[in-house]
């Protein structure tokens, strides 16, 4: 929004989450729109927001993964896009618009509270603003559009899974470093800086998923192509926290609903508890040898 914008739609008495869902709209079935305007959220208000645009680093990198895979695409055409993806994107672009609205004096209240949480990164942005802000945004829309994510195919459910725990984790590595690193906590503000390029590195599913949507193997033909950094993150580091890595998000995101989502260590959102053993660690020497050196921190 720019201060011109910004002029003009305060003048014309519309609220902030009505001025939001118009520029939602105008960009729901043009996936470079949605990115645009994602770019221009971290501008602010007035277009002008310096200590707001290195956040931009990760929200846009995972944004144009979705591009790639043609998750955003309109749901008409020969080859449409996820009605799940695009939803759960539209949710995290609504209520960045929203809080942006609101710090150029457009008229509230808030219309969710992780609204709230955009507007309080807004106020003071850091890491962990920016996390709670945005896993605020993602897990809302998880839990708000269960009934689409049950009508992907099993493969997709299966990594929104991976996506869920991995944003989870890495917002968990600067706000509570000792639940996903023990002993060696110290480096979780560091490994979790959105502004930084190893958050990437988290959130990198592009080495073993194909460009395209749908997918169209089995989970376990793409488990097989997981190697290195991706099988150690989430069967060494992450597998062996997850109970616990939820139980905390569920608290500092105000979200309790995502304890439906995590059963006795396995995950669960749009994914049968029957099937649980996808979760299971594999045979491996370094998911073995993570296991050993950092274990997970026991709860008394």
């Amino acid at each position: 929004m720019t201060h011109s914008s910004s002029r003009a739609v305060g003048g014309s008495g519309m609220s902030a989450a009505a001025w939001a869902e118009r520029q939602i709209a105008s960009v729901r079935d043009d996936p470079a729109g949605r990115l645009a305007l994602m770019r221009r959220c971290y501008h602010g208000p007035f277009g002008k927001a310096p200590r707001h645009l290195p956040f931009r680093r990760a929200a846009m990198s995972f944004m144009r993964w979705q591009l790639r895979r043609g998750l955003l695409r309109p749901l008409s055409g020969d080859r449409p896009g996820s009605p799940w993806w695009r939803a759960v994107n539209e949710r995290i672009l609504r209520d960045g618009c929203e809080a942006v609205a609101l710090s150029g004096d457009l008229p509230g209240p808030a219309s969710a509270r992780t609204v709230d949480f955009w507007t309080a990164f807004v106020g003071r942005p850091n890491a962990r603003a920016w996390y709670r802000a945005h896993n605020g945004s993602v897990v809302a829309a998880y839990l708000e559009h269960r009934d689409l994510a049950d009508a992907e195919n099993e493969a997709e459910r299966f990594f929104m899974n991976v996506v869920l725990c991995r944003v989870l984790y890495t917002h968990a590595l600067v706000a509570a470093p000792r639940i996903p690193l023990g002993w060696l906590r110290p480096l979780g503000p560091f490994l979790g800086d959105p502004r930084l390029g190893m958050i990437g590195v988290f959130l990198q599913l592009s080495r073993i998923l194909p460009d395209e949507y749908p997918l169209t193997a089995g989970v376990r033909s793409y488990l097989g192509d997981e190697r290195g950094f991706g099988r150690l993150l989430d069967y060494g580091m992450i597998a062996p926290r997850l109970q616990q890595l939820y139980e905390w998000s569920a608290h500092e995101l105000e979200a309790p609903d995502l304890l439906d989502c995590v059963r006795d260590g396995a995950l669960t959102y749009a994914w049968p508890f029957e099937e649980r053993g996808v979760w299971q660690s594999p045979e491996s020497f370094p998911v073995r040898m993570a296991h050993r050196l950092v274990p997970p921190e026991r709860r008394g």
